[in-house]
């Protein structure tokens, strides 16, 4: 299982330069709003030392970490939900992210164009909050009409009164992450994908010399033009010169926004490899993760924390202590657990 997390923003405030820090992979950059048409997508390895813990003691053929899908979506625009620049484009492409990750500018160059013609990111954050509110509302009107002309029975009838409720909150200029729901409304829900459902974690793209600015949300200071001068270096450059990213700590805030854990399997010693599991479900539901045999006939499952397996250095000294827990299906999987189906 991996997550996809759509890189969105206002033009020329650094959304493709991140991109290709991240991912490496050559883009468009330029000081003019809508280089970036067609989404750039590029897959990145979520950095996780555990996995190389547990390599180490297991010495497998192959190790295999979890990944992270990042799309570089087109600049918006105010009015972007009626249309205005490369609008629609862009709700449609962040439809389909699990997450976003938002890029306000916080660095000043006269040779930069910023839309608004002023660097101020609360106001950049309001324009964007705004234009996905906009577009949520449309998105409910429509299913509104839809409900309404299906038989009334309980089930509808019950998802009209959902979706009533959720409208009178977006309509008050207020996120759909922010509304209490159960989980059962947030089942009912999910297949719509809000775009105000979806978590966000704000960059500050700051240039370190511009003074720090007033923000009104949580969020991480990077100087991304930095970052993508460090990516293109190697290891042993990056050692010499003291360069530290902040790509590893973006990355991993990207999944802990989503709720997520990893854990781990061996595969008999031949494959150490690193899974991504959504935090709460159970020992058969990794396992379909893994293969959809292990979910449909899962028996029982041994699990061993990583850090006890580390203390063992080895799996069958593990077993032979005794540490190798027995579960079964009503077992929830713990953030570093390393597994092994028995089906």
């Amino acid at each position: 299982m991996s997550f996809s997390v759509g890189i969105v923003g206002l033009p020329n405030v650094g959304k493709s330069t991140l991109f290709k820090a991240l991912t490496r992979i050559k883009v468009d950059i330029a000081p003019y709003p809508f280089t970036t048409i067609h989404p750039n997508v590029g897959v990145v390895q979520v950095p996780d030392e555990r996995l190389q813990k547990v390599a180490e003691i297991i010495k497998p053929e192959k190790i295999t970490p979890t990944i992270i899908e990042f799309v570089d979506v087109a600049g918006l625009v105010k009015g972007a939900h009626k249309g205005e620049g490369l609008g629609n484009q862009f709700l449609a492409q962040i439809r389909n992210c699990d997450a976003i990750l938002e890029i306000v500018r916080g660095f000043e160059d006269q040779n930069v164009e910023h839309v608004t013609g002023e660097i101020n990111p609360e106001k950049d954050i309001e324009i964007i909050k705004i234009e996905l509110l906009m577009k949520d509302l449309e998105t409910i009107d429509g299913l509104l009409a839809k409900l309404e002309k299906e038989i009334k029975d309980k089930k509808t009838i019950k998802k009209i009164e959902l979706v009533k409720r959720i409208k009178d909150w977006v309509s008050q200029e207020k996120m759909i992450s922010e509304f209490q729901l159960g989980e059962e409304e947030k089942s009912e829900i999910k297949e719509y994908q809000f775009l105000t459902s979806k978590p966000i974690l704000y960059i500050l793209n700051s240039d370190g010399v511009t003074k720090e600015l007033p923000i009104q949300f949580k969020y991480l200071a990077m100087n991304l033009k930095d970052e993508e001068g460090f990516s293109e270096l190697s290891q042993k450059d990056k050692e010499e010169l003291g360069a530290q990213s902040k790509l590893d700590q973006l990355i991993l805030n990207c999944y802990n926004i989503l709720d997520l854990i990893t854990f781990y399997t061996v595969a008999g010693g031949k494959e150490t490899r690193a899974w991504t599991l959504k935090k709460g479900l159970t020992a058969p539901e990794a396992g379909g993760v893994v293969h959809t045999d292990f979910k449909e006939k899962f028996i029982r499952a041994e699990v061993i924390n990583w850090q006890k397996l580390a203390e063992a250095s080895a799996w069958k000294q593990a077993q032979e202590k005794g540490w190798l827990k027995l579960v079964g299906k009503e077992y929830v999987v713990q953030d570093g657990d390393v597994i092994e189906f028995k089906i």
